[in-house]
């Protein structure tokens, strides 16, 4: 029963719900019914409505574009015609910045129009043109005012040498007028107007560069140039005047004293005019006129015042190094001047850093002018010649005061050479030992290119460090040019003239004599990157003495040639019965002898005396082979073929030795005339020769002596038994003689 109840209960408590339910499905078929009226509808006709509006609002919009833009243009146009218009009146009343500033606003407004895509007018280009000729027409204007205010007056020839510059002048109407100042000055409104147009570069370039020519170099290069200012109440004239100038060369302090006083004047005048820039990298868009001068010609005129200036006031050996503070510090003072007047901007520019650079300037002038000098040397005439003896010295200058100078970087030269090598305390001569040669004559030039090597050594001691090491290396290259140039710049006088031969030979003799030493004599004072054996020239004396012996035997191959020349003409010494073969064969050895005896006296005194006495011996000896030569080499000598030969023979003998005059005191070349025998190899041949001429078929023999007589020594048995055909007929004396002959 409880069952029961329980069920009943729930059914009575199901029942509305389940019909609350059938409602509810029953309103939502309803609203499903209302939707699907409701979307045909839609789509229907409010969907074209909605179509129509938005392609209409569209239209419109596009309407609205091309309106404003159309407005916009008209606008600019607008603007343009205005700013022509406003330039007009402003150029008109002289109010030339204003005037500007319109030109430039047209040219915005007329750039703003050409930069729109599809909107090009043929409007624009009639514009364009209108902006030009306004531009030009007012550049016109500025330029007949910028002429107003800066005159130059200048020579006709346009020239800017001394005459010419004396008479250049330079006007300024820059100051204002009374009743202008109030509206400010007129220099200041042209400035800025043609800095607006872009005009003032080019203006301000053709300015500078006739400042440069007219005034400012001149000044640098003619130290007699002063320049003068006058004031009169509406122009300031700059103009030179030019007085006897005391030295060839102003000091820098002079130029930079001058140039200061120019610019000085200039930017009273003219530059210190402060200017707007428009567009350019400057902090605060504010520029001088001097400034922007100085960007423009500065490094022209800083390179002016290094070359024609700085340069020539480098000192040219140490002692005057110390005055020298004095032109860095005028450098100093007149960059600082100028940054003053704002000419130039920076710091330390290349003036100061040559000025403050003079230690390695010094070096590199002091090389200049020591190769400078030696080259002059080595193309000056060899035949000028000094005598030199074992006892010669090579004079040394005095030293410049070893205190003056940095300390740190000098050594006191005199504690240094206690060695015994260079003593250099009061008198300046290298010790007898370090120097002997035998006696000489070589080129003045090269003792005087010796002196300038030693000097330059000296100067090197007292130099500093890097100096020391470029004059080292200057002295080097001396020799090397001496190498280079000598035998080229002099090739054709060594060939053709004996003695200029051998003056040549005794120069490279001289000079690899002292490269032994060189580097020794100053190894003691140089600084130790030097000391440490690089200093030294020894590396070079074998090339000297190759070079000298070469030049000298070149001459001896050209003299020997002559000689066996000459000989040739002797018709081979046969048939000296034959007159006229005996008069050639004798002709012959005249001029032989007379070569010989010039060259003798060339040489006499110039060549060392056993160079002199080898060379003309080995000279003489090959005129005695030849001779020999020839006579051996006959098939028939008659009995007066003989004693003519044998004659012809004795002139030589005689006469031979006469041509050794080494020396320039008759009396003195006695004793080498008599050792001829020891410079002539084929000598005892030649008179064994002349024996045989005169001597018996038994003579010959004993001279033979088995092979151990004289005779022996200086011709084979072939040649004897060769002789002895020619002179002797066919006997059966001859033939026993002959058979002794082995």
């Amino acid at each position: 029963g409880e069952v029961c109840n329980m069920i009943n209960k729930k059914y009575n408590e199901f029942l509305p719900s389940m019909q609350s339910a059938e409602e509810l499905v029953a309103q939502v078929d309803g609203l499903s019914s209302n939707i699907d009226l409701l979307r045909a509808s839609i789509e229907n006709e409010v969907q074209r409505d909605l179509n129509v509006a938005v392609a209409e609002f569209r239209e419109l919009k596009q309407q609205l574009e091309r309106d404003t833009l159309v407005l916009s243009v008209l606008k600019k146009l607008q603007e343009f015609d205005r700013a022509i218009k406003e330039h007009k009146t402003a150029l008109l009343e002289k109010k030339y910045v204003a005037a500007a500033q319109q030109l430039e606003k047209a040219r915005s407004s007329l750039r703003n129009l050409e930069s729109r895509k599809g909107f090009e007018l043929k409007i624009l280009r009639a514009l364009g043109t209108e902006l030009t000729v306004q531009t030009q027409n007012m550049l016109c204007h500025l330029g007949e005012e910028w002429q107003k205010l800066i005159v130059w007056q200048l020579p006709p020839s346009k020239e800017s040498s001394l005459e010419a510059v004396v008479h250049s002048e330079l006007h300024l109407h820059t100051m204002p007028s009374k009743e202008e100042e109030v509206a400010g000055p007129p220099v200041a409104s042209v400035l800025q107007a043609l800095a607006v147009l872009g005009e003032l570069h080019t203006r301000l370039k053709a300015f500078g560069q006739l400042l440069l020519k007219y005034i400012l170099k001149p000044v640098i290069s003619y130290p007699s140039l002063q320049p003068l200012t006058e004031e009169r109440p509406d122009v300031l004239i700059l103009r030179f005047e030019s007085e006897e100038p005391a030295l060839d060369q102003s000091s820098p302090m002079e130029v930079f004293d001058k140039i200061k006083l120019i610019f000085e004047v200039l930017h009273k005048y003219l530059l210190n005019v402060p200017l707007e820039q428009p567009g350019e990298d400057r902090k605060d868009g504010r520029v001088t006129l001097a400034e922007l001068l100085g960007e423009l010609i500065w490094e022209e005129l800083s390179n002016c015042l290094v070359q024609n200036c700085l340069v020539n006031s480098i000192p040219s050996n140490s002692s005057k190094l110390e005055q020298y503070t004095e032109v860095i510090k005028s450098t100093e003072e007149f960059e600082k001047a100028l940054k003053n007047m704002q000419f130039l901007k920076g710091d330390t520019t290349d003036l100061l850093k040559y000025a403050r650079n003079v230690n390695s300037h010094f070096a590199s002038k002091k090389c200049q002018d020591v190769i400078a000098a030696a080259r002059s040397l080595m193309t000056s005439e060899i035949h000028n010649t000094v005598k030199i003896t074992p006892d010669s010295c090579v004079t040394l200058p005095q030293l410049p005061d070893p205190g003056s100078g940095d300390q740190s970087k000098m050594q006191k030269p005199s504690n240094l050479l206690h060695n015994g090598t260079v003593n250099l305390e009061g008198e300046t001569r290298l010790s007898q030992y370090t120097f002997s040669l035998p006696t000489c004559r070589i080129s003045s030039s090269v003792e005087q290119l010796m002196e300038l090597v030693y000097q330059t050594l000296l100067e090197a001691t007292v130099s500093t460090d890097q100096c020391c090491v470029q004059l080292f290396y200057s002295v080097r290259r001396i020799f090397q040019l001496f190498y280079e140039v000598v035998p080229a710049f002099h090739k054709e006088s060594l060939q053709k003239f004996p003695q200029l031969a051998a003056i040549h030979h005794n120069n490279c003799m001289y000079l690899a004599h002292h490269l032994l030493t060189l580097g020794h004599q100053f190894r003691y004072r140089t600084t130790n990157i030097l000391s440490n054996g690089a200093a030294s020239f020894v590396d070079l004396v074998p090339a000297f003495r190759r070079l000298g012996m070469e030049c000298f035997k070149a001459q001896m191959r050209v003299q020997k040639g002559e000689i066996l020349e000459r000989l040739s003409s002797a018709r081979n010494f046969s048939n000296m019965d034959d007159e006229e073969n005996f008069r050639a064969a004798n002709k012959a050895i005249r001029q032989v002898l007379h070569q010989l005896k010039r060259l003798g006296q060339v040489w006499q005194d110039v060549l060392p005396v056993n160079v002199y006495c080898k060379a003309m011996g080995t000279l003489l000896n090959t005129a005695l082979a030849e001779i020999v030569t020839r006579i051996v080499a006959l098939e028939d000598i008659s009995a007066e073929d003989a004693d003519r030969l044998y004659s012809l023979c004795r002139i030589m003998l005689e006469e031979g030795p006469q041509v050794f005059t080494p020396l320039p005191e008759e009396e003195k070349n006695k004793k080498y005339q008599e050792e001829v025998p020891v410079y002539v190899e084929k000598w005892m041949m030649f008179k064994e020769l002349m024996i045989i001429l005169q001597a018996n078929l038994q003579e010959i023999v004993d001279q033979w002596a088995d092979g151990k007589g004289p005779l022996a020594a200086e011709f084979s048995a072939a040649e004897v038994k060769s002789l002895i055909r020619a002179l002797f007929q066919n006997t059966e004396r001859r033939a026993a003689a002959l058979a002794k002959i082995k």
